[in-house]
């Protein structure tokens, strides 16, 4: 770490910890306020392994803040329609172009972007290959101690960092929200999914398929370079998952043949829903999933990191131009909490329709389907899907 950069002797206006789609995002916002804001990543290099994909509006929006809206834009695939389908007729179709479009674009990329926007507003902001340890409150700043990840714990290996506020943007597993005391609490809604990228074969460019099944929901969306993510229910993650076992689960709920030869590797993973019991203690707030675990089912996490990073850039500003105490971070909490708790009560709903049905049940899904389908309700359906109320 650079001796310019960091030390307890030199006063950091910020200091986020976790450099993923959130801390870069925010870190952006406060470097173009002029902020001296350092991100701490514990990661030595971005991970390549396949997450989230869609941008909403709202996120857009905010990404549009940090001076990376152009590039988003250029670089994704704009997801413009809709349509949901239950063993070969269509249930209901809806254009999301009236409430904005949804952008599709891998992780690491918009990460690449922003980190690049970074760079150009702060250089040498991002240190990578660092973990904190150990967090003080002295009173009128924090003393963050951080070690090189993968060293032994010596005195060499350690430096402390003085902040006047610390942002937790490290994810689920959060050590900031450990440090600090922050509760962890269950929320409603959990399933497992398997899921998988390959060449897009549908003739659907433009479009987000979703086959509510009575054998459990499969999802799609295009994605940049011609290709298509597929996302299937399933009760248990197959012990043996590779690109055969996803396309015999994809062809025998939907007719739908993947090309074997261009699919990358799936993965099997557990949507699951937590809630930190508060989203800030002191001069310590948290953004993004390590304030709210949400299920990926709909798409919302990255975007709902995002407006708390928006949220909590203009709450720093007016804190940091006052000279204000940890109390500037209650209207954030309250505001931001009560919008992840909207978030995942709709990634429950999704969950809960996607699920395996039968009888009745299936009857009673699809008729809900075809109604939300109709206007005016098709109008308030496309805000939801595009997460305007977010």
């Amino acid at each position: 770490m650079g001796a310019d950069r960091m030390g307890a002797d030199r006063m950091h206006d910020v200091v986020i910890v976790g450099g993923g789609p959130v801390g870069l995002l925010l870190a952006c916002l406060l470097a173009r306020r002029g902020r001296d804001v350092v991100v701490l990543e514990r990661r030595t290099e971005r991970t390549g392994r396949s997450r989230a994909i869609g941008i909403h509006p709202p996120g857009l929006r905010a990404l549009g803040r940090a001076g990376v809206e152009t590039e988003v834009r250029a670089a994704a695939v704009e997801i413009g329609e809709g349509r949901v389908t239950c063993e070969g007729r269509v249930l209901g179709a809806m254009s999301f172009r009236g409430a904005g479009s949804v952008w599709s674009l891998p992780q690491l990329e918009t990460e690449a972007l922003l980190e690049r926007r970074l760079a150009e507003l702060a250089p040498d902001a991002l240190e990578r290959g660092v973990e904190v340890v150990g967090i003080r409150d002295r009173g009128t700043h924090l003393e963050i101690t951080a070690e090189r990840g993968g060293e032994p714990v010596e005195i060499a290996a350690r430096v402390e960092i003085a902040a006047r506020y610390v942002v937790g943007a490290d994810g689920v597993r959060s050590g900031i929200r450990s440090l600090v005391g922050i509760g962890w609490h269950a929320w409603p809604g959990r399933a497992h999914y398997v899921m998988g990228d390959t060449r897009d074969d549908t003739g659907e460019a433009a479009t987000a398929l979703l086959h509510f099944e009575p054998a459990g929901v499969v999802e799609s969306f295009p994605m940049p370079g011609q290709r298509r993510r597929w996302v299937a229910w399933v009760r248990r993650p197959p012990a043996r998952l590779d690109a055969g076992v996803l396309a015999t689960i994809v062809a025998s709920r939907t007719g739908d043949t993947l090309d074997e030869a261009t699919a990358s590797a799936p993965s099997g993973f557990e949507a699951r829903q937590h809630l930190a019991e508060r989203m800030a203690h002191g001069r310590v707030a948290l953004v993004g999933d390590a304030a709210h675990e949400v299920s990926p089912i709909g798409g919302q996490g990255m975007n709902l990191g995002w407006l708390d990073a928006l949220a909590l850039d203009h709450e720093l500003a007016a804190a940091l131009d006052a000279g204000a105490p940890f109390e500037a971070f209650e209207r954030y909490a309250r505001t931001r909490r009560s919008a992840a708790a909207r978030a995942m009560r709709q990634a429950a709903f999704n969950m809960a329709m996607g699920a395996p049905a039968a009888g009745l049940r299936l009857r009673l899904r699809n008729a809900a389907v075809r109604t939300l389908s109709v206007p005016p309700l098709r109008a308030v359906l496309a805000r939801a899907f595009t997460m305007r109320w977010l």
